[in-house]
């Protein structure tokens, strides 16, 4: 049986890496076969190009150069690990797909979203998520929360000022709207079970489909 491909997207701060592995644990425990993954990364190859992208000292990276490292993340990640997992039944949840690059690349750094979807459609050749959860908490709440966890990855993008924070959430509104449905939003603002609870009701409904 082929499996499903679950995406997380959110701005900085948004918590759904952490709702992910809880999710992981409620579903592992309910008797799926699930596996985690992340982008970038997830695999060596991967792994390598995300210090790359993310390494604070590379502050003079030009937009494309961005958008471009990021989809040849994807592409290996894709082949590599998450088509063969889908493949043999997996219920794969991957914190960040192609909407991180839409929002981020495409809408706050002006590239365009229909330009970053088509360097990406190269990448992944039509392979998108069967679910997308969307965190949705204010990009200044996030911002607060990441500088209250002392143990959270430092990135290059956590450098970026308020302005390019909220155009990511601006462009995460335009996803929802573009692809109704396939996305979800889910109230970030709330407690981390009550997050945890809206999350499970929607990947049981679309269970139930």
């Amino acid at each position: 049986m082929k499996g499903t491909f679950i995406t997380f997207e959110g701005g900085e701060g948004a918590g759904k890496t952490t709702v992910l592995h809880q999710l992981h644990d409620y579903l592992k425990t309910n008797g799926y076969k699930i596996a985690t993954t992340r982008e970038p990364g997830g695999i060596e190859i991967a792994e390598k190009i995300r210090s790359v992208i993310l390494d604070p000292s590379h502050t003079n990276m030009d937009g494309r150069t961005e958008a471009l490292l990021y989809a040849a993340a994807r592409r290996q990640h894709l082949v590599e690990k998450v088509i063969p997992l889908i493949e043999e039944g997996y219920i794969v949840l991957c914190d960040r797909f192609i909407d991180s690059s839409l929002a981020y690349q495409g809408y706050a750094r002006g590239l365009g979203i229909e330009e970053v979807y088509a360097i990406n459609q190269f990448a992944i050749t039509d392979f998108m998520p069967d679910l997308t959860l969307f965190f949705d908490v204010d990009p200044e709440i996030g911002l607060k929360r990441i500088q209250s966890n002392v143990e959270r990855e430092q990135n290059r993008l956590d450098l970026e000022k308020m302005n390019f924070h909220e155009n990511v959430y601006k462009g995460y509104q335009l996803l929802l709207s573009k692809f109704p449905n396939r996305i979800t939003k889910i109230n970030a603002n709330q407690s981390p079970v009550n997050v945890l609870q809206d999350c499970i009701d929607v990947i049981e409904r679309y269970f139930e489909q």
